[in-house]
């Protein structure tokens, strides 16, 4: 294909992605999510809304955790689906978007897992315990740990909080970071590991019997639903919201988690 035609296709894209959201009326709305399980609870929701409200939900699922932002900030999408506030406010920050939280959803929760102790007491001085490698999800692994007090971290956004802030660590722990998928299979090599539900679950660990901490219905990881600010008062996203929490949602998303989401609402 030559780069003019290729440059013409994009540009006609663009146009209809333009045109679709000047057109959009007050009973549609187009959400973003990262494939996955989640957007199967927007699936349940959409035909909940359809039927209680008469909303159109159209779902437009990325595959990285940037454009559903992007799309929700320059109009491509109306709402979105797939993260937690930490995670929003350091997009806000580097971004200058103004998106905000029309509600609460699910939390996944993290927790402390091992094969060697059976209570949080029992882990010995100097306990070697893997958290994720990756910004987000140490940082929230070092949040839990402190909230613990197995150690001292300043106050800082995620991005900025990595185990080289810890500045007191009393039962002198060896932190290493392991990528999140292999933490299960590591964990008989470790004391102790951090790891997230949706990698938990399908190692056989199940975070309200196996968890020696677990994060609770109090934290800051609770998934949520964003929109532009200037839209956050229509009133189709307050039905959007009751289509969320409805008890049809609720009652996939025991299916699909297991029974381990917390509700944060």
């Amino acid at each position: 294909m030559s780069h003019v035609k290729f440059l013409l296709i994009s540009l006609f894209c663009l146009i209809v992605i333009a045109c679709s959201h000047k057109e959009r009326g007050e009973n549609e709305i187009y959400i973003g999510t990262i494939s996955g399980p989640e957007t199967k609870l927007v699936e349940v929701a959409q035909k909940v809304a359809k039927q209680k409200y008469n909303l159109d939900v159209k779902i437009i699922t990325f595959d990285d955790y940037v454009m559903p932002n992007t799309a929700l900030a320059e109009g491509e999408i109306d709402a979105n689906m797939f993260q937690h506030q930490p995670y929003l406010d350091v997009v806000i920050a580097k971004q200058k978007y103004a998106l905000e939280s029309i509600g609460k959803m699910y939390i996944y929760p993290m927790g402390v897992y091992s094969k060697k102790y059976k209570h949080l007491e029992d882990l010995p001085k100097g306990a070697t315990i893997g958290i994720p490698n990756d910004p987000s999800n140490a940082a929230r692994a070092l949040r839990l740990l402190a909230k613990a007090n197995l150690i001292s971290i300043p106050q800082s956004n995620d991005l900025e909080l990595t185990p080289k802030k810890i500045y007191a660590n009393p039962h002198e722990l060896v932190i290493k970071e392991i990528a999140a998928a292999q933490l299960p299979r590591v964990l008989g090599e470790i004391d102790a590991a951090v790891i997230n539900t949706n990698f938990a679950i399908p190692a056989g660990l199940i975070p309200q019997r196996d968890a020696i901490l677990l994060e609770g219905s109090d934290s800051p990881y609770a998934n949520i639903v964003v929109v532009r600010s200037m839209d956050k008062d229509k009133e189709k996203f307050r039905q959007l919201m009751l289509a969320l929490h409805s008890p049809e949602v609720m009652e996939e998303a025991k299916h699909l988690f297991s029974d381990q989401a917390i509700q944060a609402w």
